[in-house]
């Protein structure tokens, strides 16, 4: 049994959703159907974190060269917006202070590419103290094995790796949640 059981559970109130680099020039480079799997899963995210009352904070790599958020993405995504440079959100200081404004110990971690940004995105946080969950749905890379082993090193790392729809139901808690119709809702139509 974990000596840090904790780290495993999420409570709204104290998460925030991070959406990393789903970009316009990005998305050509990854696979077709993991990218739109991508896609809806993070769609899905945003929507259960808006009737959840968890804050969204996206991130843009280098818009000016990689362009912005998908347009499927970007509405809901538009909350907090973070241009950045670095390839871990945690060297920008605009990401550090969107979190500490948000005033929340988890992180939920969503976007691509895993093995790149997600991942140094993943070891910041962790150095930082936070408790950060990975959704192993709601990132990709454009190969395979880097997805893989971005798995596997932010698990060991101490990253809680997880799904999108344990995400949910572990904030909501139980069936009598009054927002539990909604994002059942949700859950039922993904793909």
């Amino acid at each position: 049994m974990s000596s840090n059981l904790g780290k495993f559970k999420l409570e709204a109130e104290k998460s925030v959703l991070v959406v990393i680099d789903i970009q316009e020039r990005l998305v050509p480079a990854m696979p077709q159907d993991v990218y739109l799997r991508l896609r809806d899963t993070v769609g899905m995210l945003v929507s259960g974190a808006e009737f959840l009352g968890v804050p969204v904070v996206t991130t843009e790599q280098y818009p000016k060269g990689i362009g912005h958020t998908v347009p499927e993405l970007a509405a809901a995504c538009s909350g907090t917006v973070v241009e950045k440079v670095s390839f871990g959100c945690c060297g920008e200081p605009d990401f550090m202070a969107a979190l500490k404004q948000a005033g929340r110990s988890q992180v939920i971690v969503t976007g691509m590419e895993a093995h790149v940004c997600v991942y140094q995105t993943v070891l910041g946080l962790l150095e930082d103290g936070y408790h950060v969950h990975l959704v192993r749905d709601a990132i990709c890379s454009r190969f395979t094995p880097d997805f893989l082993v971005a798995i596997d090193n932010a698990g060991q790392a101490g990253a809680v790796v997880t799904t999108a729809e344990t995400v949910l139901f572990q904030m909501m808690k139980k069936s009598t949640h009054d927002q539990f119709r909604a994002v059942s809702k949700l859950i039922k139509t993904r793909g």
